[in-house]
């Protein structure tokens, strides 16, 4: 195949994975809800997992997507040196956004800033954003799709801890933050947390941990305990599905975590909503592809 060839193939796959992604919720955040769902014991927290379920099957049938706000298209591209495509992912990936809008459809969602008129296809200055993990020797590309929506992952939250505030602070700094801007991202929800050593580092990690399948956990065992001890301490707060109280509150809490400087505690949370729309799929040398994030997939 020729690299014009090679390229249209990547776009045409791109932009089905996108429009699909906007309809069908990954098969970890499935299983997620369904568990949730069934230890439920509020009524009304029930009924809201039943129309959840409902909304599901909608969208499908009917074949729109299952939020209207299908969000800023973000991507994580984690490729190697030798991927035949790499230098031209990204104009790639803008495109394939551009097709998507219309075949999907999605709602036009990117409006520049300053000049305050909405471009019509989801892409604009730095829009669809695109961070990039490059691997040496390789040539393999594996690319996490997210719609971030306007109440949940958009409107994070970072600063910067003193040493003396610990991880206690840190613990702190989530909580507080979850019992007043959670209740605005349709709960029950996907936690990321960021620790790291400055603002911006700990930005990033935080909506990186929103590409980790539900139910991973930190490698650090600290870490770990941490996931685990916050996860048990928001779902206390009773904020249930849609906020409307029930038993859990979470999906589950992921930290990511670098080194940090002595002096300083980077934090920083971002979160997905229920409808979390993650996708995940990984292309070879020859443009073959395997979706990891969803099952039994059929794209146009």
């Amino acid at each position: 195949m020729s690299k014009e060839g090679m390229a249209q193939a990547m776009l045409d796959t791109m932009a089905s994975f996108i429009a699909y992604t906007a309809k069908k919720l990954p098969d970890d955040v499935n299983a997620k809800l369904e568990e949730l769902s069934r230890k439920e014991t509020f009524p009304l927290a029930r009924t809201i997992y039943e129309t959840m379920f409902r909304n599901q099957e909608l969208a499908m049938e009917l074949n729109r997507p299952s939020c209207q706000d299908t969000g800023v298209l973000q991507f994580w591209v984690k490729c190697g040196t030798a991927f035949p495509l790499i230098n031209e992912l990204e104009g790639l990936l803008r495109e394939a956004v551009i097709k998507a809008t219309q075949e999907a459809p999605l709602r036009h969602n990117s409006v520049e800033t300053f000049d305050e008129y909405n471009t019509g296809n989801n892409v604009g200055k730095g829009t669809p954003t695109v961070w990039w993990d490059i691997v040496p020797h390789c040539d393999t590309c594996e690319i996490y799709t997210y719609m971030a929506g306007g109440g949940c992952t958009l409107p994070g939250h970072a600063m910067v801890l003193m040493p003396g505030e610990g991880y206690e602070g840190v613990a702190k700094f989530v909580l507080d933050r979850m019992t007043s801007y959670g209740l605005n991202a349709c709960p029950p929800l996907l936690v990321g947390v960021g620790v790291a050593t400055s603002l911006e580092t700990a930005a990033l990690l935080s909506k990186k941990a929103l590409m980790r399948p539900i139910g991973s956990h930190n490698p650090n065992q600290r870490a770990a305990k941490m996931e685990r001890l916050l996860e048990d301490a928001i779902n206390a707060i009773g904020l249930g599905p849609q906020g409307m109280g029930g038993n859990a509150s979470v999906l589950g809490i992921h930290i990511e975590n670098t080194a940090r400087h002595p002096s300083t505690i980077g934090v920083a949370v971002n979160v997905g909503c229920w409808s979390h729309r993650r996708g995940h799929i990984r292309f070879d040398k020859d443009l073959n592809y395997t979706i990891l994030s969803h099952s039994e997939v059929k794209l146009a």
